[in-house]
């Protein structure tokens, strides 16, 4: 029998920690590695990063947006990274942020979910802003397939709160995004994490009932510290992946061991 995401993300993070190394080669990343701004310089660094990490880092989040950026060319490289990391025995975790309904939310799953996906990875990010129930047909490819979801509650960015902590029937949209996503996870393999960024005090959502992953972005060059996790998340900081990107790879490739070491062990 296949095991789950959730399985596999225990096992791994056991045995190398939680700590998730973003994949984000954005101009200033590629500056300090001395790259140029083209597909060359894009894999250069994307794949460096994978080639010093992938044996001790547990999780990467390549995000999609850097590799889109380069059209086709770069969406191959994407694929050729993720492939990379599949061999190196890591897990992915591609942000791609899609939402939609109906068909259109079956064409992003197809895309990114299930054993003949073309741009496959181990878990993708989703936008719930058409509601989680509109996310249906990605769960479902997603348990199928043994892979994994993280639905946007509370980003790292200052803006969110506009909306993710607006009112909704006495709760914050945060929390009602929370605990949809706790209510789905019983008959889903406890496939369905959470996205909340570390960068917040309060995050406006009480996170103590729930049971799966949570990817925890904004740890360093956006202010999130490792000090600060527990604050933040309290008795389910044992689910966080806390996820820091420029912290360790905008330093250049020489920089890159010394800098995620000093984050693992979480």
């Amino acid at each position: 029998m296949t095991a789950t995401y959730a399985e596999r993300l225990a096992a791994l993070t056991a045995e190398r920690g939680r700590l998730c190394v973003g994949i984000d080669p954005m101009p200033g990343v590629l500056d300090a590695w001395g790259l140029a701004h083209d597909v060359d310089g894009l894999e250069r660094c994307a794949r460096g990063i994978v080639e010093e990490l992938g044996g001790t880092v547990a999780v990467f989040k390549p995000q999609s947006a850097f590799f889109e950026a380069y059209g086709s060319r770069g969406v191959a490289v994407l694929e050729r990274v993720l492939a990379d990391i599949r061999a190196a025995g890591a897990l992915s975790i591609l942000d791609v942020k899609r939402g939609d309904i109906g068909s259109s939310m079956a064409g992003y799953a197809a895309a990114f979910l299930g054993a003949d996906a073309p741009t496959r990875a181990d878990a993708i990010t989703l936008s719930p802003y058409l509601g989680v129930g509109s996310l249906a047909p990605a769960i479902q490819a997603a348990v199928a397939g043994g892979q994994g979801l993280y639905v946007l509650a509370r980003t790292s960015n200052p803006d969110g709160g506009t909306i993710q902590l607006a009112d909704a029937g006495g709760a914050t949209v945060a929390q009602h995004v929370v605990d949809t996503v706790a209510a789905l996870n019983a008959d889903n393999d406890h496939a369905v994490g959470l996205v909340v960024g570390a960068t917040h005090r309060d995050p406006g959502c009480n996170l103590d009932a729930f049971n799966a992953s949570i990817l925890a972005p904004g740890v360093g060059a956006q202010g999130g510290t490792i000090e600060g996790l527990r604050a933040v998340f309290g008795p389910a900081l044992k689910y966080v992946l806390p996820t820091a990107s420029r912290d360790v790879i905008g330093h250049g490739r020489e920089a890159l061991v010394g800098r995620a070491h000093a984050l693992m062990g979480l």
